[in-house]
């Protein structure tokens, strides 16, 4: 089998491109090929595949073998992907990926002699109504609720951007316990489907740190999603603009939440590391 490394911002994926369809052992393909120390190595394996919908379709694979709906930095790799290796019209500077959570999502490209620099992708408009993130709260918008865990008490908004998130205000994101909470939060009887699990602290009104512990993937670099979700609850507990930069460990995405469509907007890198195959 062919495929690609590639990464957003340090969240990274292994690549494969030309199946028609979901191989049926995709599962145990990424449990095995996502290990750090006995495969590839990847937060993620992703499938692109043939779209009726969008010029492409993507599947995402987490390293846990479960399937993620969506995933920000996968749009992102698999936007350049597709440009970069002649799959769509160079003049093309537009197109769209299908993912299974967030539909067909327009992305746009700036390209620099042929190779892909940034990537901005139409996230769709969140989800905010706790029963469809979902969580085990019906209401219109969850909004700083509390949430109990081994005696300590969160404060969580909930919002979907095609996945789930529970959005989390600390003193410190850098340097919050990420691993003792994170999977603690995860498998939380309050999210149904499990959930991400995003830690933020606001810095200004355009600019904030976030961590975050991935549904099935565990604690990775960056999560574009994430970084979407986060500014959405932002804006709605009055934290921050409408507009920030949203910084990971890996580095920093660019987020718009749109008024008048009420979308959500995600600009950032992604990178190609190598080419491989393996048997």
């Amino acid at each position: 089998m062919n495929f690609t490394k590639m990464h957003g911002l340090g969240n990274d994926f292994i690549v494969v491109a030309g199946e028609q369809q979901l191989p049926p052992d995709a599962s145990e393909l990424a449990v095995r090929l996502c290990s750090r120390f006995f495969g590839i190595g990847a937060d993620g394996l992703v499938y692109i595949l043939p779209s009726d919908k969008a010029d492409y379709k993507m599947r995402i694979i987490n390293s846990d073998g479960s399937e993620s709906e969506q995933c920000g930095n996968a749009v992102r790799c698999v936007a350049k992907y597709v440009y970069e290796h002649g799959m769509v019209d160079a003049s093309a500077h537009e197109l769209t990926i299908e993912t299974i959570g967030a539909g067909a999502q327009k992305v746009q490209l700036a390209v620099e002699n042929g190779i892909v620099t940034a990537v901005r992708v139409d996230m769709g408009a969140p989800i905010l109504r706790g029963t469809e993130v979902p969580t085990a709260v019906d209401q219109e918008v969850v909004l700083n609720y509390p949430l109990e865990v081994d005696g300590v008490e969160f404060r969580f908004t909930a919002v979907s951007m095609g996945n789930p998130h529970c959005v989390i205000y600390v003193d410190d994101a850098v340097q919050f316990d990420l691993n003792t909470w994170g999977p603690k939060l995860e498998v939380h009887p309050m999210f149904p489907r499990r959930v991400n699990v995003e830690f933020a602290t606001v810095k200004a009104k355009n600019y904030m740190d976030m961590r975050v512990w991935e549904r099935g993937a565990g604690p990775t670099l960056a999560c574009g999603t994430g970084a979407c979700a986060t500014l959405v609850s932002s804006v709605l507990n009055g934290l921050s603009d409408r507009t920030a930069t949203v910084s990971l460990k890996g580095g920093d995405l660019f987020i718009e939440w749109n008024e008048e469509d009420n979308h959500v907007y995600m600009t950032g890198p992604a990178e190609q590391v190598y080419e491989g195959t393996v048997s």
